[in-house]
């Protein structure tokens, strides 16, 4: 599509150089929240002599006015940047472009928030060092190049992250377990209670079981990305107090989420229902794909996410036996795309480890199956 109305997104704005106005998502209800956004993005517009308009985004109910000002300053710069760039760029040039993942992950941190970036590519590094210098100089500080052998991956442990969210069971420290199902309707989460006792009576121990859950829920509610509807089947209790616990953790642990949710009140039954913004499709729906075997009522790793894997645990092994060679047995479809798509990432791999690394196939192997020989 072809325009003059030219658009930059930040975080909770776009900025429109070529409008005067300021208009506001329909999906922020409150009028008196609306109000407030309106006039701290009219007060910090007259601040920073910005001219243009903008659309406040529905990410902005309940932000900071600091964190507007920052993005003000933010767009500002940007598109001086662009203008700079448009001065000096021969007719048919690309001036501009979207933002790949990382920077537009940099660009809408919340800087006051983050206590540090790591990144363990020397070129990728250097592109963030770059945008933060230029874009968002509040977190220069924050950012470190990671440079050990040990996988930045498994150094912070999210490797064993993602399987974890990838799993249906997630476990309580107290012994209970959340039972986590996607649908296309819904969400389901069922909370379980363990083995755990304790020493006071039956209904403490379904309050310390439900509120490890509530805890719990949040963090794999964002973990995962869940969007829509999710409802939350909490252990039944009798005591309202304890009800009201649940609810007040369940509260302030989704408060810090980044996504707009809303949460309705517990049940008769201990269900609760939480509305979260979808933004982009969860977690499993980009790492999985529907299984043919079960006809889409499971969920295995896509081909790709294997690909990724065996690279990983490649470089694992490396670290560990300096083989004369390497031989990666599995399923048909990986060997073909790991001789097709990412036959790049392999070659880069093999540079690295300095020696070859042979592929072979077993028809009898599941996508998800795969071995590594050394020799």
């Amino acid at each position: 599509r072809l325009t003059t109305d030219l658009s930059i997104a930040s975080r909770n704005m776009v900025y429109l150089p070529w409008r005067k106005d300021v208009g506001i998502s329909q999906k922020i209800p409150s009028v008196t929240e609306r109000a407030r956004l309106i006039s701290i993005v009219k007060h910090a517009i007259t601040e920073h002599s910005l001219s243009g308009g903008f659309i406040i985004r529905t990410l902005a109910e309940a932000a900071q006015e600091q964190d507007i000002h920052n993005e003000l300053a933010f767009l500002e710069r940007f598109w001086k940047q662009i203008l700079s760039a448009l001065q000096e760029a021969p007719p048919a040039s690309l001036v501009h472009e979207g933002l790949p993942l990382e920077l537009r992950i940099l660009r809408d941190l919340p800087g006051n928030k983050v206590a540090k970036i790591v990144i363990d590519s020397e070129t990728g590094f250097q592109r963030a060092m770059k945008f933060i210098d230029a874009y968002v100089p509040e977190l220069a500080s924050k950012l470190q190049h990671y440079s050990k052998a040990e996988s930045l991956f498994d150094r912070y442990a999210v490797e064993q992250a993602i399987q974890n969210a990838l799993q249906r069971k997630v476990n309580l420290p107290s012994g209970g377990s959340l039972v986590v199902d996607q649908t296309e309707a819904l969400t389901s989460v069922d909370v379980n209670t363990g083995a755990f006792t304790g020493r006071r009576d039956h209904q403490e121990t379904l309050l310390k079981t439900n509120l490890e859950a509530a805890g719990a829920v949040a963090h794999q509610i964002k973990l995962r990305n869940l969007g829509g509807i999710i409802i939350i089947d909490f252990i039944d209790m009798e005591d309202h107090k304890h009800r009201r616990q649940v609810l007040k953790e369940l509260a302030s642990a989704l408060s810090r989420d980044r996504e707009r949710t809303r949460i309705s009140e517990m049940s008769s039954l201990g269900l609760v229902e939480v509305t979260r913004q979808r933004t982009r499709a969860s977690l499993a729906q980009i790492m999985c794909e529907s299984c043919i075997v079960c006809e889409g009522r499971g969920m295995l790793k896509t081909a790709q996410t294997v690909c990724y894997e065996i690279f990983r645990e490649l470089s694992r092994e490396y670290q560990k036996f300096k083989a004369r060679s390497y031989t990666i047995v599995a399923a048909p479809t990986v060997i073909e795309l790991l001789l097709d798509q990412e036959s790049t990432g392999l070659a880069r791999l093999q540079r690295i480890i300095e020696c070859p690394i042979n592929l072979q196939v077993d028809q009898h192997y599941q996508q998800q199956q795969y071995d590594i020989a050394l020799n």
